[in-house]
C-alpha cells in the first residue's frame, strides 16, 4: 500500500470514534465499498501498519482475499444485522499469519457503514491461560505462606533448644550435632522469611530502569566473574514508578537463575524496549517497558515450564525454587507480566511494565 494521496479520518467519523481509541479490542471500519475509513491503534498494533497507511484502500489490502467475509459484509449491509466469521486466517508477506475472529456491526455515521470488530485467537487463550495460572499460583502461594507462619514457630523452639542442649554438653563432637541443627534451622528459618516477605508493601519512587539493570549487572558480574552480561537497551525509554529494590532484586532473581543454569560460564543479555497499545491487569496501556533477560544456556526443561513460577519448584539441584516465584510476585506487584520462552541454546524472560506518562 503506497501511502500517497490518502484521506485522514473525516471529521464527522472522528468526533464518534474518540472512545474506540482506547479500546484493547482491534476495530476497523469500512465503507459499503469496503474501503477502509478508520483503525483505532488496537488494529494499528495488530495488523502492524498505520491508519495513514490504510485509510482510503480495500480491506483486501489489510486482510487479503477473503470471499467468504465479502459475502457476510454484503449480507450485513443488505440485512442490516450482525456478522461474526470465526477463525480467519490471514496470511501477510513477511509478517506473521494471524487466526481471528470478526464481528461487523452495521453503523451509521458516513462515509463508514460497518464496525469491523477483530480478536486474535491465540490472544484470547492467552489470556485465559494467564488468568487461570494466576488463579493457581495465587493459591500455592497463600498456601506456601500459611505453611511459612505454621513453621516458624516450632522451628524458634528446635532452636532454642539446641542452644540450651549445647551448653550442657561437655564433649565437643556432640556439640557439632547441635551446631548444625542450629545452622539448619537458621537456614529453613531464612526459607520462611523469604517466603513471607515477598508480599512486602510497595514504595514506589520515580526509576530508571537501566540504574536498576546496571545494578543487577554489577552484582552479576562480582558473583559470577565468568558470566559475560551484554547490555541491549533503548536509551530513549522514560522513567518508570516503581519499587526500586523490588525491581532490582526480581531482575536478580532471574539473572541469578540463568547463571546457575549455566553453572557461571555463558551469555546474559539484557534488553529494553518499549511495547505499545499492551493489556496489563486487564487495562490498556499506550505504552509499556518490555525487559528481557536473555541467556544462552541449556534451556529449562519442559516438564517443569508451565510450573516454573511456582514456590519451591527448582529445575536445579540444591534449588529452593523461591527466586522466580518471589520475582513474578513482585512484578505482580507493579501491575506487570513475567512471560517465559525456552528452548536449548536459549532462554528468554519477558517483562512487562506499565508506562504512566505525565
Amino acid at each position: 500500500m503506497s501511502p500517497t494521496s490518502l484521506s485522514p479520518t473525516p471529521p464527522n467519523l472522528a468526533a464518534s470514534t474518540a472512545g474506540l481509541e482506547l479500546l484493547s479490542s482491534a476495530v476497523v471500519m469500512v465503507g459499503a465499498d469496503r474501503s477502509i475509513c478508520y483503525l483505532n491503534p488496537s488494529a494499528e498494533h495488530l495488523f502492524s501498519t498505520s491508519r495513514r497507511i490504510c485509510v482510503g484502500h480495500h480491506l483486501s489490502a489489510l486482510l487479503g482475499d477473503l470471499p467468504g467475509l465479502w459475502a457476510a459484509l454484503d449480507n450485513a449491509l443488505v440485512d442490516n444485522w450482525s456478522h461474526t466469521g470465526q477463525n480467519l486466517i490471514v496470511k501477510r508477506p513477511q509478517l506473521q499469519t494471524l487466526q481471528l475472529d470478526c464481528t461487523a456491526s452495521p453503523v451509521d455515521l458516513p462515509p463508514a457503514r460497518l464496525l469491523l470488530e477483530f480478536r486474535p485467537l491465540d490472544a484470547q487463550l492467552k489470556v485465559a491461560r494467564e488468568e487461570r495460572i494466576a488463579e493457581q499460583q495465587q493459591a500455592n502461594r497463600e498456601l506456601v505462606r500459611n505453611l511459612a507462619h505454621e513453621i516458624k514457630n516450632p522451628l524458634g523452639g528446635i532452636r532454642g533448644s539446641a542452644q540450651l542442649l549445647e551448653r550442657e554438653l561437655d564433649d565437643p563432637q556432640w556439640r557439632e550435632y547441635t551446631q548444625v541443627i542450629i545452622a539448619e534451622a537458621d537456614r529453613l528459618q531464612d526459607l520462611m522469611n523469604r517466603l513471607l516477605n515477598s508480599h512486602r508493601m510497595m514504595h514506589p519512587t520515580v526509576v530508571n530502569v537501566h540504574d536498576v539493570l546496571e545494578r543487577v549487572l554489577r552484582l552479576i558480574q562480582a558473583e559470577f566473574p565468568s558470566v559475560t552480561v551484554k547490555r541491549d537497551y533503548d536509551v530513549s525509554l522514560p522513567q518508570l514508578t516503581a519499587d526500586r529494590e523490588q525491581l532490582i532484586q526480581a531482575i536478580l532473581n532471574i539473572a541469578r537463575n540463568a547463571a546457575q543454569a549455566m553453572k557461571g560460564e555463558g551469555v546474559i543479555v539484557l534488553r529494553t524496549r518499549a511495547a505499545r497499545q499492551v493489556t496489563l491487569a486487564k487495562r490498556r496501556h499506550k505504552l509499556a517497558l518490555e525487559l528481557q533477560v536473555i541467556d544462552n544456556g541449556p534451556g529449562i526443561p519442559p516438564h517443569i515450564r508451565d510450573t516454573i513460577f511456582y514456590p519451591l519448584v527448582s529445575g536445579r539441584e540444591g534449588g529452593t525454587g523461591l527466586g522466580l516465584s518471589i520475582a513474578q510476585s513482585f512484578i505482580e506487584q507493579h501491575q506487570g507480566t513475567i512471560d517465559l520462552a525456552s528452548e536449548p541454546g536459549r532462554t528468554c524472560f519477558t517483562i512487562l511494565l506499565p508506562i504512566t506518562q505525565s
